[in-house]
């Protein structure tokens, strides 16, 4: 079996990575648990199951490579039955399940999910943990045990360390047996780079596209190849009752029109619960903006107060440039401070 240290320098080699020694420290980790659950069990009669490895939660800064190493590590598996998932889309499916499991009529409904889950996996691998929904909060901690005693692994990275997970949330005292839950049965290990890479990558790199047109549209295409690395899933964040939905989301990267973003009934909560989500984010097709889509035009000012407080990255094409964007009707003169962050978030190295 070839140690993740090895596809790691074959990377290295063939340029397709740039070395890394934070990262490197980390492949001792992933190849500890590789190597546990890929090692066959030992059959007989009164040979007893191994324990399952402890998991791995790693966090660090936005574009250290978090992502590239749990994609390293789970497309590596053999045929060690593995999930790779967005921890917000892996939430969002626990719902949904939970929601079809109370139609049976059962009092308990995270316990035969858990099991379904359990079923069908060895190692789960999820990526960018973070906790900022109260119902998210209550069940959590159960469906982990769960997933835990039925010996699955759980490899997950997040921006954050574990005892800063649901920071300052509602009734956190019910959050904090999670936390020591992870810190008992996973590794905690930060990885220290001094390196963003997706900055580096977004460095001098146009971020702002206009007009909107098959020219700008494949150079939205072009970016999205290059952060994201893949197709996008569908993400939804639910606030207060309601659901903000992404169309495509991967390793961080959101992309959504504009329609679906501030042509809805969608307010400052639901944008400051992407902004917290989402390291970077991808607006296409902004239109130009007046009296005709005058409520269009408010959602998005909140939308970019929400990305710009919390330095998300921008990357959109739109209509016409920053100040040409809204130019007549009501609100243009507040517009103009909103047009002025459009051009600060353009510029290299802003939201490092």
């Amino acid at each position: 079996m070839t140690n993740l240290r090895t596809l790691y320098d074959e990377r290295i080699k063939d340029g397709s990575l740039t070395a890394d020694s934070a990262q490197v420290a980390i492949l001792p980790q992933l190849d500890r648990i590789r190597t546990a659950v890929m090692t066959p069990e030992k059959k007989g009669f009164f040979k007893r199951a191994p324990e399952p490895p402890k998991g791995l939660y790693l966090w660090g800064g936005v574009g250290r490579g978090k992502s590239m190493l749990m994609d390293m590590f789970a497309q590596n598996m053999g045929d060690v039955p593995t999930r790779r998932v967005h921890f917000h889309a892996f939430m969002q499916e626990i719902h949904n399940a939970m929601h079809e499991v109370r139609k049976t009529g059962v009092d308990d409904a995270i316990a035969p999910v858990a099991a379904d889950i359990a079923a069908t996996v060895r190692l789960l691998a999820f990526d960018e943990m973070q906790i900022t929904d109260i119902t998210d909060a209550m069940i959590v901690g159960r469906v982990f045990q769960a997933l835990f005693s039925a010996g699955v692994v759980v490899v997950t990275t997040s921006n954050r360390p574990p005892d800063d997970l649901y920071k300052d949330g509602l009734n956190r005292s019910i959050f904090l047996p999670f936390i020591e839950l992870i810190k008992d049965r996973m590794e905690v290990e930060e990885l220290i780079s001094p390196h963003d890479y997706r900055q580096n990558r977004l460095a001098g790199a146009q971020s702002y596209f206009t007009p909107v047109n098959a020219e700008s549209r494949a150079a939205m295409d072009a970016v999205w190849a290059d952060l994201a690395g893949g197709p996008g899933d569908e993400l939804i964040i639910r606030v207060k009752g309601r659901d903000v939905v992404i169309p495509q989301f991967r390793n961080g990267i959101a992309r959504s029109g504009f329609h679906a973003l501030c042509g809805k009934p969608l307010g400052a909560a639901d944008y400051l619960a992407l902004a917290e989500t989402i390291r970077v984010l991808m607006l296409d097709n902004i239109p130009c903006l007046g009296r005709s889509n005058f409520n269009e035009a408010k959602r998005f000012v909140t939308l970019i107060d929400a990305l710009y407080e919390a330095k998300v990255r921008l990357i959109c094409s739109a209509a016409a440039t920053p100040e040409m964007l809204y130019l007549e009707g009501e609100g243009t003169f507040e517009f103009e401070r909103t047009a002025s962050r459009l051009r600060e978030m353009q510029a290299e190295g802003w939201g490092s």
